[in-house]
This record gives C-alpha cells, sequence and structure tokens, in this order.
C-alpha cells in the first residue's frame, strides 16, 4: 500500500516512549503530492515527533453527597471461591489439552474401523458388534435437540447385520460408517484451519455469523454436566447451554456482585500490558488532556445497528423490523436468542482486539444496552447473554493493553428514539408517562454495574465509565438531565468507581454548557461530530469539508476544554471519515437518506426531500460513495485520507477521539478495519501526512455529486 512507513523500534524500557502525532512541527514534514498525482499518500519515511503537553483541564474536587440509594444485594466472590476457582481453571486447562488428544485419536480410530469393515464386508461376514461412539449429529446440534457440550451415545449391546448386494458393493451400514467419517472431516478441518488463522494473526474483510464456523468449546470437556447443580440446569449459569465457551471459566459459581453473576470469568488477571511502545501499560498512569487518546467503537456488536449489520434487518418492509426490539420481537425469545449469540460471538472476537492493537489504537469504546443486566415486562430483548460477551471483551481488551470505555447505549425507554438505543420512535426516558419510572431505572442500573466494575481487577482496565450515550436533550427538558447526571454520578462514586466518568453533551452545543456540572472532579464531555447528519454541512465542497474538520472541529474543541467558554474537559467519542448519509439503513431502515433527498422520516420537520448534495454539482447521487472501493478513484481515496486525518489532528486538540466504528458488514466508509484495509485509513493512528497545517487542496476533478 503507497505510503507505508518503516515502524519505529519498540523501546525495551517500561516508560513509554514520546507518542508520535500528527503535530505542531510542520518543518519535519516534506511537502505534500499535489492532489491531481496518483498517490494517495507521501512515501517518504520522516521521524515521529515527540508529544507536546497539554494543561489538564479537571473541575475541582466534588462535594460530599448525601445522596442515599438502596443498594442491591450482592455475594462478593469469596476467598474460598477464588481458590476453587484457581483450582478449576488448573483442571480445564487439563481438561482441554486431553480433549485434544482424544479428538485426534477418534479420527485415528474412526479411520481404521472404516478399513476394518471394509474387510468384514468383502469377507461377507454375519454382523458385527459395533462399538459405541461419542459423536453427535450436525444436524441433530442444529435442531436444537442435544445439549451443547454433551454427546448422544448408542444403546448398549446393540446389534446390527450388515446388509449386502449380489455387486458385492458396500452394504447400508458401511455407507453409514463412510458417512461418519466424511462427517467429521467436515468438522475437523475448518476447526484445524481456524486455529492456525488465530495463531498466525492477520486480517481479512469482516466476518458475519454467516461464514464463522461454531466455537470449538473443548473446554467444556473438562468438566461434567453433573457438576451442574440441578436448579441451575438450563440457565444463564449454565455453560452447557452456552453457543461459546471459549476463554471462559466455565466452573460452576452463582457468586455475584452488584447482583449481576461472575460466572465465566477468570480468578486471575494481569495489567502489565500495554498497548504500543507510546502509551503506559495498564498499571501505569495516563495522563488525561495531555496524552491524546485514539480510541475506536466496537459499535454493532453488543447494541444492535442496523447499517453496521444489514444482514440482521433485511426483512419484508411491511414487517417494519427496524430495530433490536421490533428484531427480537419478530424473532421470539428462542429463536432471537439464538441468532444474537451467535452474532455476539463471531462479530467481535479476540482476533479483532488483535487488530486493534495493531492498528494503534490505545483504546476501545464498548456500547452495550441494558438488557445486558435485566429486562422489564413487555421486552421482548435477549437478556444477560451479552453481559457475559462484555466481560469477555473487556478481557480481551485488558490482554493486548487497550483501556476500556464502558458505554450504556441504550436505556430503559430510550435516551433519544434512535434505533441505536434498542427501539425506534419515541422517546420514553425522562419523558412521558413512564418517563420518571425509566430514568430511575436506569439509577438502579448503574448502581448495580458500578457496585461490579468497581472491583480491583477493574480500576485500571476500565478507565472511562459512561453514563448514558446521547440523550437527545434537543427533546428532553435540560434540568432534569442534569439533575439525573447529578444522581448517577454520586452513585457512581459512592459505589467506589474513580475512574473518568463521561457524559453526553445531548446536542446542546458547546457554549450552552459553559457553567453546568461544575465543582466534579474527573467528569469529560463526550461530543460525537458528523458533518453528514447536518443538512447545510453535508453540503459543503469536498475542500471546504477538510477545512471544516480542521478549522471547525478544533476551534470547537478549544472552545469547549476552556471552562470560561465550555465546559471543560471535552473527547470526541464518535466521528466518521464518511462524507454522505449514503451508508444502507444508516438513517434507520428503509428510509432513504439526504444526499439524494430521499430520507422519509415520516415526519415532515425531519424529513429531507431536497437533495442535499453540494449546489450546481449535478443530479445528486449515492453510487460513487457506495461503490466498492476497488473502483474509488486515487483522487477520491486521497480526500477520503486527508478528510479522516484532518478530524483526528482537530479532536486531539481536546481528550482525543474514538472513531466509529471498528468493523461493519458492507459500509466501507464507516469502518477502520475496512478502510484501512482499502488505503483510505492509516496504517496505524499515528501514520499521517495531513496535520492542518498545510494548505487544503481544492481536488479539481474529484466529482462533488459521485
Amino acid at each position: 500500500m503507497a505510503g507505508h512507513r518503516k515502524e519505529p523500534r519498540p523501546s525495551s524500557k517500561s516508560k513509554p516512549q514520546s507518542r508520535p502525532t500528527a503535530g505542531d512541527r510542520p518543518k519535519e514534514r516534506t511537502s505534500r503530492e499535489p492532489a491531481d498525482k496518483k498517490t494517495s499518500r507521501n512515501p517518504e519515511k520522516r521521524r515521529s515527533p515527540s508529544h507536546e503537553k497539554r494543561p489538564s483541564k479537571t473541575g475541582a474536587s466534588a462535594k460530599e453527597s448525601a445522596y442515599t440509594h438502596s443498594q442491591t444485594s450482592s455475594n462478593v466472590l469469596s476467598i474460598d471461591s477464588l481458590a476453587k476457582l484457581n483450582a478449576a481453571n488448573e483442571k480445564v486447562a487439563l481438561g482441554r489439552r486431553e480433549a485434544e488428544a482424544r479428538v485426534h485419536r477418534k479420527e485415528r480410530l474412526v479411520v481404521e474401523k472404516v478399513e476394518k469393515e471394509k474387510v468384514k464386508h468383502r469377507r461377507k461376514e454375519a454382523g458385527a458388534e459395533r462399538k459405541k461412539r461419542r459423536i453427535v449429529s450436525g444436524a441433530i446440534l442444529e435442531e436444537g435437540r442435544a445439549r451443547r457440550g454433551g454427546y448422544i451415545k448408542e444403546d448398549d449391546g446393540r446389534r446390527e447385520r450388515y446388509s449386502t448386494d449380489e455387486d458385492g458393493r458396500f452394504g447400508r451400514r458401511c455407507w453409514l460408517l463412510t458417512g461418519v467419517v466424511v462427517l467429521l472431516l467436515v468438522i475437523l478441518i475448518p476447526v484445524g484451519v481456524l486455529v492456525v488463522g488465530k495463531q498466525g494473526g492477520g486480517g481479512g474483510m469482516a466476518s458475519t455469523p454467516k461464514d464463522v464456523p461454531a466455537p470449538i468449546n473443548s473446554n467444556l470437556n473438562g468438566i461434567s454436566e453433573n457438576d451442574i447443580p440441578t436448579a441451575a440446569k438450563g440457565s444463564y449459569l449454565d455453560p452447557f447451554t452456552w453457543y461459546d465457551t471459549m476463554d471462559f471459566n466455565v466452573t460452576y459459581t452463582a457468586d455475584t456482585l452488584g447482583g449481576l453473576p461472575l460466572m465465566g470469568l477468570n480468578s486471575t488477571w494481569d495489567d502489565t500490558a500495554k498497548a504500543n511502545p507510546y502509551v503506559p501499560a495498564l498499571n501505569e498512569t495516563w495522563l488525561y488532556g495531555t496524552m491524546p487518546i485514539r480510541g475506536i467503537n466496537v459499535g454493532g456488536w453488543l447494541s444492535l445497528e442496523p447499517f453496521i449489520t444489514p444482514s440482521l434487518f433485511n426483512y419484508q418492509s411491511n414487517l417494519k423490523i427496524v430495530d433490536e426490539y421490533s428484531l427480537t420481537q419478530h424473532l421470539g425469545p428462542s429463536q432471537a436468542a439464538k441468532t444474537l449469540e451467535k452474532h455476539y460471538s463471531s462479530f467481535i472476537n479476540e482476533q479483532s482486539f488483535v487488530e486493534i492493537q495493531a492498528a494503534g489504537f490505545d483504546h476501545v469504546r464498548i456500547p452495550y444496552s441494558y438488557w445486558a443486566i435485566t429486562t422489564y415486562p413487555g421486552d421482548p430483548y435477549v437478556a444477560k447473554i451479552s453481559w457475559r460477551y462484555l466481560l469477555r471483551g473487556i478481557e480481551y481488551a485488558r490482554k493486548y493493553g487497550l483501556r476500556v470505555n464502558l458505554d450504556l447505549h441504550g436505556a430503559p425507554g430510550s435516551q433519544n428514539g434512535w434505533n441505536h438505543s434498542g427501539r425506534q420512535g419515541v422517546i420514553g426516558w425522562l419523558n412521558g408517562t413512564d418517563g420518571n419510572l425509566n430514568a430511575q431505572r436506569t439509577l438502579d442500573l448503574h448502581d448495580q454495574i458500578s457496585t461490579f466494575f468497581a472491583q480491583p481487577r477493574y480500576k485500571n482496565v476500565i478507565a472511562i465509565y459512561g453514563l448514558v450515550n446521547e440523550p437527545k436533550m434537543t427533546k428532553l427538558p435540560v434540568e432534569p438531565v442534569l439533575s439525573w447526571t447529578t444522581s448517577a454520578i454520586q452513585i457512581v462514586r459512592k459505589n467506589g468507581i474513580q475512574q473518568t466518568i463521561a457524559f453526553g453533551d445531548g446536542f446542546l452545543g458547546i457554549p450552552n454548557w459553559q457553567g453546568k456540572l461544575q465543582g466534579i472532579d474527573n467528569l469529560v464531555m463526550d461530543a460525537h461530530q458528523y458533518v453528514i447528519f447536518n443538512v447545510d454541512q453535508i453540503a459543503f465542497s469536498h475542500q471546504k469539508k477538510i477545512s471544516f474538520a480542521c478549522s471547525g472541529w478544533s476551534a470547537q474543541m478549544r472552545q469547549s476544554t476552556n471552562v470560561a467558554t465550555g465546559f471543560g474537559p471535552t473527547m470526541c467519542g464518535e466521528w466518521s471519515q464518511a462524507d454522505t448519509d449514503c451508508a444502507t439503513y444508516l438513517n434507520n431502515v428503509n428510509v432513504g437518506n439526504r444526499w439524494t433527498g430521499t430520507l422519509n422520516t415520516g415526519d415532515r420537520s425531519t424529513s429531507v426531500t431536497t437533495p442535499s448534495c453540494p449546489p450546481n454539482s449535478g443530479t445528486c447521487d449515492c453510487g460513487g460513495a457506495n461503490a466498492d472501493p476497488s473502483k474509488y478513484s486515487d483522487l477520491y481515496k486521497r480526500w477520503l485520507l486527508l478528510n479522516a486525518e484532518a478530524q483526528m489532528t482537530s479532536f486531539e486538540v481536546g481528550w482525543g477521539w474514538f472513531y466509529w466504528t471498528w468493523v461493519t458488514e458492507s459500509n466501507v466508509q464507516w469502518s477502520w478495519k475496512l478502510g484501512m484495509q482499502a488505503g483510505i485509513l492509516p496504517e496505524k493512528v499515528w501514520n499521517r501526512d495531513f496535520n492542518c497545517t498545510q494548505t487544503v487542496p481544492d481536488f479539481q476533478g474529484l466529482p462533488e455529486n459521485y
């Protein structure tokens, strides 16, 4: 790929090297290639400039709160339980090794058995004693007629006679046995490929539940179903009902903390990893406000979003499957649980975190929704299953030195009425008949969640604790939202969370936050910055969009981080390089887009029926933006790259940024992984040619309307 740079050699010292930045020292840069050149990146190597410190702007110490709240009862993991789990871990590891050996022995024995049966058949023996086999039919597993992790045994002492014909061909019995061999090969070969591929690392395009092999779940071989108490069988605590047990501790425990299960967690952890040589290890201090966050969202994983995984929402329009609520309602409890757990298992997994670290990120924002904790009467959501995948995701982040930003993306009642809150439509949080009830439910959830994550194992890996994503304060009453936010902060602090707490700006506008929520220590405002959802900004020319990314976003960050003109500490929790809103289902399922003037929301105040591409540029078309990136012109690729680099530079004026998002099924301009593969995003987050100190090209020859 053009512009690949030699990576700096990691330091052997524990102290991080100076961080490379896009930085404030243009004299170290070589002149950029003219815009009409065919190369998209300057191939000349350069040294990574040292990171310049910026003064931190945290608020004053918080006052002691008199807030009282009933705490959910919990059962702390005891020392005895930890000892049992440690012993169980060793047992599971031994069982896993033994299971792998059994698989190889079983394959060899089956092949040998087939050869013996052929000989018996040729000798026309009357029959043969059939031995018991521990094989589960793939069809039976698919139909759910076998408990996961168990086996189907044949009746003891059962005898059958092989049938023969006059031509001497195999009888029915031998054909069945041959089919078993084929089935084993079909199972074992993909598993072998999966293991080798995982060990070898590497990238590849997005994987979906449709093309990912089922998990091996070999760690179940180290335990027995008899280890699960009768009362817990078939429940959340029964690992034999889990679709995916990889890297979970499958030893049974009913222990909870904050009323939330510890089942699945290992009892030891290691916080010495660092994401890259330029940042501190997890157990070392990160100077927020001085060292910029360079983070990534894993959106569409534990909180569904149609444009990220459109395959989950491809139904006839009359069914109105538009969000997670309508999807799970349509599928029903059993099928919804099966569908979503396969998605949780495959869409983001350990390999995702390997690749996120390799791209140079140091933080990961993990959106999750309230049904990871509980559901309420009338909810169709799949309850609790996503909780264990959240916990596993945090452990993967820890393994690769990535700090976590916990993001409650969907609150009871929906805090914004958008599909990614779970239910599209009416806002039922601090609004409507059950608005106050749902606000209190969310406080109760934070009481549980913060109690759980205040345990020592999370003090280093969870760096930012988010209260609620994008409360729509342009529609909600401002003062009740501020009061709720204050109460939530008090609960979280009371329970022992000392990390940075993040709250959403609610789209009020930067100046309107000046003087609000002051005097609270270690608090950061999360602003989400997109130009494509604004009918004025989406119409900017390519040159003007990059100019705005440099001057507009940086000016807003400076204004916001100054307590005299804004709130104070500010980060950008979401942004994208996309220059249109053409991506499939981006504006909700089957509603069109602003770019071509086809956005029909059913509400005249929010619909856009006039094309919004730059004026006098021709007929607005989504074909170019939605094309396969291999069809992009070199000039368009260069524009997309510079647009991203300009925004990264501006957001680092504040606390830094989290790109939205790591991977999508097909919408490349919203996926860092796919964009990096296509050459429209940097291979490392710090490898940038553009830092807003250069003249913005005019991009002559690049169509404005596609």
